[in-house]
């Protein structure tokens, strides 16, 4: 059941990532990424933490306590919906972002793939992106 539940979570996401990166940003998609996907995997990762995470070893105050914890599928596949999840909302933020900012969607697509790949690669990608595209539009009012 586990291996289940991975492999929907992980294709939701996968296909999730292309339409963002791939697809016009229709309202519509974006609603059924933000509230549907992303609000599915957030319920799914709280199931899971509220049904698993107490019966494990481990916690967060060591790394030794974490190791611990992460021997656990089922915490396992937990922290990972919590990527799946967080990761896809960083990218609908940037993506909403960079839109309102006028950046290319070429220049987003591999923005947009180190955070599905990479998280927080990704969102410095966008941070160093957006202060070019900050100063530009500051010299073009200087103008």
């Amino acid at each position: 059941m586990l291996e289940q539940v991975f492999s929907i979570a992980n294709s939701a996401a996968l296909f999730s990532w292309v339409a963002l990166i791939a697809l016009p940003r229709w309202g519509a998609l974006l609603t059924v990424l933000r509230w549907g996907v992303v609000g599915l995997l957030s319920a799914l990762y709280a199931v899971l933490v509220s049904v698993y995470f107490f019966r494990v070893e481990g916690g967060y105050f060591s790394l030794e306590a974490v190791e611990t914890l992460f021997t656990s599928s089922e915490v396992v596949l937990a922290g990972w919906v919590h990527y799946l999840a967080f990761d896809l909302f960083v990218g609908l933020w940037i993506a909403a972002r960079s839109d309102d900012l006028g950046i290319s969607r070429l220049v987003q697509a591999p923005i947009l793939l180190a955070t599905f790949m990479f998280g927080p690669v990704g969102y410095l990608f966008f941070l160093a992106i957006r202060a070019c595209a900050r100063m530009a539009l500051s010299k073009e009012a200087l103008s």
